[in-house]
C-alpha cells in the first residue's frame, strides 16, 4: 500500500441486546457517510446478514468474519463502531483473524437522552471491548477523547490518523529495500543486520556497485529511457555551469537506478554514493536521489539502509516525500534549533525553490575539481516536520520518533548542499538520548505531523521497538 492508494475501511457495528438496538440503523448510515465524506472507501455488511446489521453473538461474529475473509485485500483496516454498549465476545469472534488494524470507536451519550430506551452506555462498553481484546492479544487502536460522534470534526481527524496507521502497518509488513553497493569502509555508523530486517518482513537486495557502473557505461543514449531521463533532470533543477559530459553521465546513472528499482521491485533504496562514482564516473549522485525521493521512492545516501526503511514509514504516514539528512550544526546559541543538511538528496517538493547542481566541494578538495558534479544546492522550505531514525540491535528493529518544524531562519549563502533550520522542543535532551542510545548521525524527515500514527503502527501492529526521546 502506498500513500496514493485509496484507503478502504470495513465497518463493524457492535450490539448488546440489553441496550437500545434502535440506534444501530442510524449509526450504519452516519458512519458510512462520515467515512466517505472524509475521502475513504467503505465495506459494510449487508443489513440483513445479521440482526440489525450488527454483531452480538458468536454466530453473528462468524458471519462477519466470513464477510472479511471474502473481501480480503479490499480493506486496510476495520472501524469497530459501538452505537450502544456492544458485545465483546461477538467482537472477538468477528475480528480475531482480521489481520489489519482495528479502530475502536464509541458513540457519546447525550445529557438529555439518558432514559433506558435512549442511553447508549458505549462509554462503558468500549472498555469491555478493549479489555477482552487485550486478553486475546488482539491489537487495536483507540484515540482520545474516549467517545466521539462520527459526524464530528474530531472523528474526522481520527480517521486521517487511522488511515496513516493502516498505510504504515500494511506497507511495512512486506517491503524490499535495495542496498546498492557495499558500506563505505569509514562509515561503521550505517552497519545493519539483514536477518533482523528479514524477521520483520523487510527483504534487502544487495547489489554490487561495479555492476551499476558497467550498466551506466552501456546505456543507449539514443534510446527513449535515456532521452526521457535527461529531459526530466533538465527541468527538475538548475544546471548552469555543469559540463555536458557530467549531465549525460548523471542521466545514464538515473536510467540504471530506475531499472534496478523496477527489476527488484524496490520500495526504497540506499546507495553507496562515494568515492567510486566520483572516481570512475566523475559525478556525485545527490541530485538523482533528490529526484527519486520526489517521485515518492525513498532513496537514502551513504548506504544507510535502516534510514531508507525509516523514510518509507514516514512517507507512508504523511503521504509526502521523505529524505535522509544529517544532524549537522548548531544554530547559534538557540538550544532548540539546529541545521539539518545533506549534499542534495532533498526532494524538490520539500525545497523553497529549484536547486542548483554544482561540483561537490568535498570531492573537489579530496580528488580535484570536476569529479563530483551532482551536489544539489538549495534550502528546505518552512513546514511542520516528523523525524525518525532506525537501527538494528540484537535482532530487533529499533526506532526513535519526534516532531518539530522547519523554520524560515536564514542559513549562510555559502553553506553548500541542501539544508534547513529545524526547531524541536527540548532538543538538547533528545540529542543526548539519541547519542547515548547509539543511533547514527542521520535522521529521516517528512513534512507534517505524523509521529503518533507511525508510533501506533510500529508498536501495536509491527512489533518494532521505539526509543522514547
Amino acid at each position: 500500500m502506498t500513500p496514493s492508494t485509496p484507503v478502504t475501511f470495513a465497518l463493524y457495528f457492535g450490539n448488546r441486546g440489553f441496550f437500545p438496538e434502535t440506534l444501530i440503523a442510524a449509526a450504519r448510515q452516519e458512519l458510512d457517510a462520515a467515512v466517505k465524506h472524509a475521502g475513504y472507501g467503505t465495506l459494510i455488511l449487508d443489513a440483513g446478514a445479521t440482526r440489525y446489521g450488527a454483531v452480538e453473538t458468536v454466530a453473528e461474529g462468524a458471519v462477519y468474519a466470513d464477510f472479511l475473509a471474502r473481501n480480503r485485500g479490499r480493506f486496510a483496516g476495520v472501524i469497530l463502531c459501538l452505537p450502544n454498549f456492544g458485545d465483546e465476545t461477538g467482537a472477538v469472534a468477528a475480528l480475531r483473524d482480521a489481520g489489519v488494524p482495528i479502530l475502536v470507536a464509541a458513540y457519546p451519550d447525550e445529557l438529555d437522552k439518558m432514559g433506558f430506551s435512549e442511553r447508549r452506555d458505549a462509554f462503558c462498553g468500549k472498555f469491555s471491548i478493549m479489555d477482552v481484546f487485550c486478553q486475546y492479544r488482539l491489537p487495536f487502536t483507540a484515540f482520545t477523547p474516549h467517545v466521539v460522534h462520527p459526524t464530528s470534526e474530531v472523528f474526522r481527524s481520527h480517521l486521517h490518523a487511522f488511515a496513516a496507521v493502516c498505510r504504515v502497518a500494511g506497507g511495512m509488513r512486506r517491503m524490499t529495500v535495495g542496498a546498492v553497493g557495499a558500506r563505505t569502509t569509514a562509515f561503521k555508523t550505517v552497519r545493519f543486520d539483514e536477518l533482523a530486517l528479514q524477521r520483520y518482513g523487510i527483504t534487502t537486495e544487495a547489489l554490487d556497485l561495479s555492476e551499476v557502473i558497467r550498466r551506466v557505461r552501456s546505456v543507449n543514449t539514443t534510446g527513449t529511457a535515456f532521452r526521457d531521463k535527461a529531459e526530466r533532470l533538465r527541468v527538475y533543477t538548475r544546471w548552469d555551469g555543469v559540463p555536458a559530459e557530467a549531465r549525460e553521465t548523471l542521466a545514464r546513472l538515473g536510467v540504471v537506478l530506475d531499472e534496478l528499482i523496477a527489476e527488484y521491485q524496490m520500495d526504497a533504496l540506499a546507495l553507496r554514493c562515494w568515492i567510486e562514482l566520483e572516481q570512475e564516473l566523475r559525478i556525485s549522485p545527490c541530485v538523482l536521489l533528490s529526484e527519486i525521493n520526489d517521485r515518492g521512492i525513498p532513496a537514502a545516501c551513504e548506504l544507510d539502509v535502516c534510514n531508507a526503511v525509516a523514510m518509507h514509514a514516514l512517507r507512508l504516514a504523511s503521504g509526502r516525500p521523505a529524505t535522509c539528512l544529517d544532524w549537522n550544526n548548531n544554530y547559534g546559541d538557540d538550544p532548540d534549533k539546529c541545521i539539518l543538511f545533506h549534499c542534495g538528496p532533498v526532494p524538490q517538493s520539500l525545497m523553497t525553490a529549484k536547486g542548483r547542481v554544482i561540483d561537490h566541494p568535498m570531492f573537489a578538495k579530496a580528488m580535484g575539481a570536476g569529479c563530483g558534479f551532482g551536489c544539489n544546492v538549495g534550502r528546505i522550505a518552512p513546514a511542520p516536520l516528523t523525524f525518525a531514525s532506525a537501527k538494528t540491535e540484537d535482532g530487533r528493529l529499533v526506532f526513535y520518533l519526534g516532531e518539530g518544524a522547519f523554520t524560515a531562519d536564514p542559513i549562510a549563502d555559502d553553506f553548500f548542499g541542501c539544508a534547513g533550520v529545524a526547531q524541536i522542543a527540548d532538543l538538547q535532551r533528545k540529542l543526548l538520548a539519541i547519542g547515548r542510545q547509539g543511533y547514527r548521525h542521520h535522521v529521516s524527515v517528512t513534512t507534517g505531523h505524523a509521529a503518533e500514527a507511525v508510533r501506533e503502527a510500529f508498536v501495536r501492529y509491527l512489533d518494532y521497538t521505539v526509543t522514547e526521546l
